[in-house]
């Protein structure tokens, strides 16, 4: 009989934002596998839970390596708990590829929801809430990072980004290239924590405070792209769109498909201005 993964919500900051389950999935684990056995050891103190459970590391360093061993215990019927330094494990932080090979085993996996970043972040930035897309952490190479911002320019969903506080205000000066400089935008850091800051502004403005140096965990919510971004692009514009993409790494039938699927037409017609532009390239030369 197979065991039970459990992946569980630790607080991502006050420790009195623990659900009560968690100290109940804490007692009851048969092996806890935490990206950080100090930090576990730290909230499990502050809950007033004693684990009986084996503990053992899993991080991006050795989750690779720890996935198999931790499946077979689950396989042989154990109850596995994952839990990350803050919010939900394999949102941002180790936990995926567990998931995936227990459930290729056949194991059963729930969650215990907690505290997340990403909706504490958008339900306080004053931006729209009602559709809204979440993009991790972006590449810390220059070129990279604003491929990735490239790609989500049209979007007309609310954006949800991490960022590490000693690239936060590069990061938003690319925003700002790419999106525009009067895009609306929120920055919270150490959310739930003693010293919790919101600044909401304009994308530029942001970058400007953020060029002091910021510090603590960040969270950045980014307003969509405003509906008159999404008319109907000419040819030349679905060729720059497709370039776009290409630049940053995607093979041009992904890229034509995109497009189409983000204005709305047929592949037919952006591969044809793809054509288009080509021949017009060369007809210059």
């Amino acid at each position: 009989m197979s065991g039970l993964l459990v992946l569980a919500g630790t607080p991502i900051g006050d420790p009195a934002d623990a659900p009560p389950r968690l100290a109940a999935e804490l007692a009851a684990a048969d092996v806890i596998a935490a990206e950080d056995t100090r930090r576990l050891r730290r909230l499990a103190q502050a809950l007033g839970v004693q684990p009986t459970a084996r503990v053992v590391s899993y991080f991006e360093g050795n989750e690779a390596a720890r996935t198999p061993d931790l499946v077979e215990e689950l396989a042989g019927g154990a109850r596995v708990l994952l839990v990350t330094d803050a919010g939900m494990p394999s949102v941002s932080d180790p936990g995926y590829r567990l998931v995936a090979a227990a459930v290729r085993r056949g194991v059963s996996v729930t969650a215990a929801p907690g505290p997340s970043a990403v909706l504490a972040a958008l339900a306080v930035s004053a931006l729209p809430v009602d559709r809204f897309c979440f993009e991790g952490f972006l590449p810390r190479k220059p070129g990279e990072r604003l491929g990735r911002l490239r790609e989500a320019a049209d979007e007309r969903r609310t954006l949800v980004y991490f960022e590490a506080p000693h690239r936060l205000a590069d990061s938003l000066a690319a925003m700002a290239e790419v999106f525009g400089e009067d895009r609306r935008a929120a920055v919270c850091r150490e959310l739930t924590k003693t010293y919790e800051e919101v600044r909401r502004g304009p994308l530029k403005e942001l970058a400007g405070w953020a060029a002091d140096g910021v510090r603590g965990e960040i969270t950045v919510v980014v307003e969509g792209a405003p509906a008159a971004d999404r008319e109907r692009p000419d040819a030349t514009e679905l060729a720059r769109r497709v370039t776009v993409r290409e630049e940053a790494g995607q093979a041009r039938k992904e890229a034509i498909a995109a497009v189409a699927r983000d204005a709305g037409l047929p592949k037919r017609e952006v591969f044809d201005a793809v054509v288009a532009a080509k021949n017009s390239a060369n007809n210059s030369e």
